[in-house]
């Protein structure tokens, strides 16, 4: 069985300059001290383009 709609997620890494800003941002944040399942998250964020599209076939 197929199912009729689905979703598809797409990970991968930004271009060099933004990865390289989101690095920097994340290492900023562990020497302020803020509590790693915050600053790890939106470091990942930053640095990693996500993209989830929805997507139903045609019949």
């Amino acid at each position: 069985m197929v199912p009729r709609t689905g979703v598809t997620v797409d990970i991968c890494l930004r271009d060099v300059p933004i990865a390289l800003i989101g690095t920097a941002g994340g290492a900023l944040a562990f020497w302020a001290d803020v509590p790693a399942g915050i600053a790890a998250p939106v470091a990942l964020l930053i640095v990693v383009d996500i993209r989830v599209r929805r997507w139903r076939r045609r019949t």
